[in-house]
């Protein structure tokens, strides 16, 4: 079968989107499916570009007419599909629809191409609350739009609980996992502090503030505290740091508490440094806030990924794939301060083995995700 994975934005080094697209890439071509990537960049020379692995489709050419242009032409990738014989179209959504997309789709469908969209996080419209008046702009577009596009797909890709998405059934799988790509854990302590780790580009649902408060709660009621602290990978804005309104913010927050030297910013970390951390740190930090943009159930990539490297963690949504799980602990979705001495307690009270947290998610590899969605599509 020959597969068109369709993304409408570039790809970063750096990003865990972009590593994420590459891996489900990986898993559809390991289950022998014939894929191609297209996606939306600029070339050497500056030019707006559509391009199949790496060989452009369509020059939009230079400035904001271009820019508009990449929007509203799609004819390329539909003659793509059509000449190449694609038989199957996975797409990510960019919460983009428009008139555009959807003639787009319906092209697809009247050639027999099954289609579907992934929706990474649902429902997603009050992640926009804190976004730009451009991007809130552009959510009320694709509102206008989005249930009439969906109309034209085979079904909604999704990693919650949801069975209908814009009027469209769903296929409910796991964020997946590339075991190649993970090291395991090898705990190496460097001092007699309890260290954590977040790993994540900080938003206000990772709820890392209600973490930090935790910390300094912890700090006045314990008896004995040990030291802990806290290593934030990756990146952070000035709205995460300092917050707005009744969210206070991650620095906010540490010089509520007087935390400088209990809570270490690394910036984006990848390879053998991000490893270097991991490899410090006994327990792990997953979301611990998505009760404020109004999720519930989700699948989410990182306790994947924690679970992969074979480090016991926290989060505080309703994940179906971890919650009878040992190794893990349950926040309240809730705004309290995370119980740190619950956290120190389990350290002190629990071994786990790397290899055997790794083994209760081998079904989550993206071959076997991918392969069910197309299998249910």
């Amino acid at each position: 079968m020959k597969v068109l994975f369709l993304v409408y934005h570039g790809f970063s080094e750096v990003s865990g989107i972009s590593k994420k697209i590459h891996y489900q890439v990986k898993g559809l071509r390991e289950n022998g499916y014939e894929v191609h990537l297209c996606y939306y960049d600029f070339d050497k020379n500056d030019h707006r570009c559509r391009f199949v692995d790496g060989t452009v489709i369509k020059d939009y050419g230079t400035g904001m007419l271009a820019g508009l242009r990449q929007r509203i032409d799609l004819d390329c990738v539909y003659e793509y599909c059509k000449d190449n014989g694609i038989e199957f179209v996975y797409a990510r959504c960019f919460q983009n629809a428009s008139p555009f997309l959807i003639n787009f789709f319906k092209k697809l469908k009247s050639l027999g191409i099954r289609t579907v969209t992934e929706i990474p996080t649902y429902p997603y419209d009050q992640e926009f609350t804190t976004f730009s008046r451009q991007e809130r702009l552009g959510l009320k577009i694709d509102q206008m739009f989005r249930n009439k596009l969906y109309r034209q797909m085979s079904a909604v890709v999704t990693f919650s609980d949801a069975e209908r998405i814009f009027g469209q059934r769903t296929i409910r799988i796991s964020n997946g996992v590339d075991f190649d790509s993970i090291p395991l854990h090898q705990f190496k302590p460097v001092d007699d502090a309890i260290h954590l780790i977040g790993v994540a580009e900080v938003h206000l649902w990772h709820g890392y503030d209600r973490l930090i408060a935790g910390m300094g709660e912890y700090y006045k009621k314990a008896q004995s505290p040990k030291k802990v602290v806290f290593h934030i990978v990756g990146g952070i804005d000035p709205y995460d740091l300092y917050g707005e309104g009744d969210y206070k913010g991650i620095q906010t927050r540490i010089d509520e508490y007087g935390l400088k030297d209990n809570v270490i910013f690394h910036g984006q970390l990848f390879g053998e440094e991000l490893d270097k951390v991991f490899n410090m740190s006994c327990f792990a930090i997953g979301s611990l806030a998505r009760h404020r943009s109004g999720i519930t159930y989700i699948k989410t990539l990182k306790n994947r990924e924690y679970a992969t490297r074979g480090i016991p963690f926290i989060y505080s949504e309703i994940d179906s794939d971890f919650e009878d799980k040992p190794y893990i602990i349950k926040a309240l979705p809730d705004e309290s301060p995370i119980d740190i001495q619950k956290i120190v307690d389990f350290i002190e009270t629990h071994n786990f083995y790397p290899a055997e947290i790794r083994k209760t998610v081998e079904n989550l590899t993206w071959k076997i995700q991918m392969k069910r969605v197309v299998d249910e599509a």
